[in-house]
This record gives C-alpha cells, structure tokens and sequence, in this order.
C-alpha cells in the first residue's frame, strides 16, 4: 500500500519516516523550491524557521515529558534533535542547518520514501493521505481542506521568535546566562525596553 503524506516539515517527515520503517511506500510531497514561503530559508526537509530551540527537557513540564516520549517510541526526529543539540542550558536546542540536512539526507536515501518536489492543491481521494503542512500551507491547499472539512477558517497556532545574527547584538549591553538557573550560560540576554522590543 502507497500513503501519501504532504508537507515535509516536521511532522511529514516524521511521518514518511515512521510510514517506511513499517513497510509502506511513501510519495511525501513538498512544494519547496517550487513554491517557497516568506520564512523558509532553504530546500531541506524539516527546517526550522524561528527558534532553534524545542523547549525544556526538563520531564517535571509538558515539553520535556513529551520529547521523552517520543524518543521511547522510536521518533527518528527527536534522535537527529539529540544528535544536532547545541548548549541551551536544560533545553533542547539544536543545529539549524545539521538537523535539517540530517532529516533530508535519512528520506532521500530511504528506498520506501518518494520525495516529490510539487505543490499539492488538493486532498487526494482515492488514496490513505497524512496533511502535515502546517501554518505554511499554500492558498490553493488551504482553500481545498476548508472545502474538504466544511470549515470556514483554518486555525494554527505558532509561536514568532526571529532569528538575529549575533554580529548584530551590542555586546555592551547584552550578556550570557543561563535559562532558569539552570546549565551553562549559553542564551544572549538582550535587554530592552517595551519600544525597542
């Protein structure tokens, strides 16, 4: 049996992953770099748009009970997360560009896995489909699971953290230190005031 999954960010790739370890052919689709995103950077799989970090590992929190989770069942992604990590204190922070090539490389060289690179407009119907596009669904797509569940919006709920290139922080008035007290001082603290924020 085929399955299709659309949208090779996290979720579909982990997915298309999970999906080929179990023994079905996978056509995963993703419109990058055909169709690009105001926020995606490159062509690889699983790309990290704003924040590098995937919260605490703390297994006291949600966040950090979670990951564990899943790395019990066998997430491929949380493995590669674990292989890319950089200091984050007791946070799960990671290598931007190392994971994603990472995730990338895994599903390209998958024989189970068909990586198609086409922007999909609609829900197929005649065959098991994953949508996993998140909230950098194209229009055409949008519009067709609207038309496909009956609803009249779609809701995703994300968290904005831009990405700043340290060469641009004034050291002078930013300073390391760690997250809650807790680990190394890996974070930039930039203060800032309501207007500069």
């Amino acid at each position: 049996m085929k399955i299709t999954v659309i949208g090779g960010g996290l979720a579909g790739s982990e997915a298309a992953l999970q999906l080929a370890q179990r023994g079905f052919e996978v056509d995963l689709y993703e419109m990058r770099p055909q169709v690009s995103t105001q926020a995606h950077k490159t062509e690889k799989l699983a790309e990290f748009v704003c924040s590098n970090s995937l919260g605490s590992l703390d297994l006291t929190n949600a966040s950090g009970l979670l990951k564990k989770e899943m790395e019990h069942l066998g997430s491929n992604l949380i493995k590669i997360a674990l292989e890319n990590s950089v200091p984050a204190g007791n946070a799960l922070a990671i290598d931007r560009e190392g994971f994603s090539q990472k995730v990338t490389n895994l599903i390209e060289q998958n024989p189970k896995i068909n990586l198609i690179r086409k922007e999909i407009e609609e829900i197929p119907e005649n065959t098991p489909c994953i949508v996993a596009s998140g909230p950098l669904t194209s229009k055409k797509l949008a519009d067709n699971i609207k038309k496909f569940t009956g609803e009249e919006h779609l809701h995703f709920f994300d968290a904005i953290a831009p990405i700043v290139e340290k060469d641009s922080i004034d050291f002078d008035k930013a300073f390391y230190a760690s997250r809650y007290d807790k680990g190394e001082a890996s974070y930039i603290n930039c203060p800032m005031n309501k207007e500069e924020y």
